[in-house]
């Protein structure tokens, strides 16, 4: 019964900033790589971000950095994603993924769970 629920997502004007949350349930969350990916219509899916167990790194985008924080919480088994700063070329649709191994915190393929998504749209 593994389970990583998104919840956060919506619709923002460029600039504005949002906080998407995923609920982890199911396995030992705090033994495991939070990842977060996106995927627009049309495009292929890419990294956003990704944390370690200990939060003891931030592994960020080069085509968000500067506007997005990863933290999670391991008592609570939630992974947020701080966005600031929305522009258009965000609109997407936004997964948690988790991956007990971390090394590949940047490929989708080597991450075992994965959440819904939730939307997030950017634009005026």
């Amino acid at each position: 019964q593994v389970q990583l629920v998104e919840s956060g997502g919506g619709s923002v004007k460029p600039g504005g900033s949002l906080r998407l949350s995923c609920a982890a349930s199911g396995f030992i969350f705090s033994r495991y790589t939070m990842g977060w990916f996106r995927q627009a219509p049309g495009k292929e899916r890419e990294f956003v971000a990704a944390i370690p167990y200990d939060s003891s790194r931030q592994y960020v985008d080069d085509s968000v950095e500067g506007r997005v924080t990863v933290s999670r919480d391991n008592g609570k088994n939630t992974a947020l994603l701080q966005m600031n700063n929305l522009t258009p070329e965000d609109t997407a649709v936004y997964y948690c993924a988790a991956q007990f191994r971390f090394g590949y915190y940047n490929e989708y393929t080597r991450y075992q769970y994965w959440g819904q998504g939730t939307q997030v749209t950017v634009s005026s």
